[in-house]
């Protein structure tokens, strides 16, 4: 059966970043997940259905390579999968587990916001980058609570995510300045506490972010200004346990420079990673829905919390295996 047109609409707008954000991506891969199986009219075997689906779930895992949110919702959906027993049972499950997943995904945000406003101090004026709900969840909750008198909101280029964080905090009547990237280390004395967002965590605390994350942790560890980073918990990566490396996704170079520019200067080579790793001794704290953790922690949250373990690992890896001989 020909995969549904909205879950390849969803697939590219994910991949072309008109879907964007790790928790966006995470819910739309998940969303499309629940259409394909809702729209399944392929033949009545188990095998088949299993078939499509794992075709549905290569199609999205290879639309951002760095965002763990979206395997792990993939992952959290076929978990299981393979007990089911007829066609209808399989399509229950991938329903049911793509409903849990959304539900989980939203009701975190509460709970970083709530754990997370209470470490602003009053009085505080608060750095951003890019554009990350559970961060801007932790800034709105403080300055309705008082704690926050204005934010300092970076551009974050090339595409300027910066920019729709700046609107959302207008919209909720804080104070923002919109500097240019560049412009981190210069208002940085001015800065009380920095709040990011990640896109991934790795087992030993280690966060991928929007690309000049480190830069601004850098700046902030020498002007000894806390750096927070806000994260739901399906961002953590288990597979870091065991030697795999988080990729760096790198976008086409037009996004910075002008084809035209490119085609006049043929011999120029252009990088456009989109992420970059933020050591755990630049990051205070985690802030997650199960509370508030050194990043040391974070492989606590991987093996004592959600129970993984290399086994476990392991399994989720063969999935991915399969998931990829299907294609």
């Amino acid at each position: 059966m020909e995969i549904p047109r909205h879950v390849l609409d969803i697939a590219e707008k994910i991949k072309s970043m008109e879907i964007r954000g790790a928790g966006r991506i995470a819910r739309s891969a998940a969303e499309a997940m629940k259409i394909a199986a809702v729209e399944y009219r392929g033949v009545a075997d188990l095998k088949s259905f299993n078939q499509y689906i794992y075709r549905v779930a290569e199609i999205l895992l290879s639309t951002r390579p760095t965002a763990v949110s979206l395997p792990n919702a993939v992952f959290y959906i076929l978990t299981g999968l393979e007990n089911t027993i007829s066609v209808n049972d399989a399509r229950e499950h991938v329903i049911r587990k793509a409903d849990e997943f959304i539900k989980m995904t939203l009701d975190a945000y509460d709970k970083i916001s709530d754990f997370g406003a209470k470490r602003i101090k009053y009085n505080s004026t608060v750095l951003t980058h890019c554009h990350s709900t559970a961060a801007l969840s932790i800034i709105i909750r403080a300055f309705k609570e008082g704690r926050i008198v204005k934010v300092y909101s970076t551009e974050t280029r090339p595409l300027f995510q910066g920019r729709i964080t700046a609107r959302t905090l207008l919209e909720h009547g804080i104070p923002t300045i919109q500097i240019p990237d560049s412009a981190v280390r210069y208002v940085m004395h001015d800065v009380d506490h920095v709040v990011v967002g990640a896109d991934a965590v790795a087992c030993n605390g280690a966060v991928v972010n929007k690309i000049g994350t480190s830069q601004i942790a850098l700046a902030a560890k020498e002007a000894r200004v806390r750096l927070y980073v806000a994260s739901e918990t399906y961002k953590f990566s288990p597979e870091t346990a065991i030697g795999e490396l988080i990729p760096i996704e790198e976008r086409s170079p037009e996004e910075i420079v002008p084809r035209i520019w490119l085609s006049e200067r043929k011999k120029i080579k252009i990088m456009n990673p989109v992420f970059d790793i933020t050591p755990p001794e630049y990051i205070d704290l985690i802030i997650t829905e199960i509370g508030i953790i050194p990043p040391q922690l974070a492989s606590y949250v991987l093996f004592e919390i959600y129970g993984w373990n290399l086994d476990k690992i392991k399994t989720r890896l063969m999935i991915k295996t399969i998931v990829e001989e299907e294609d």
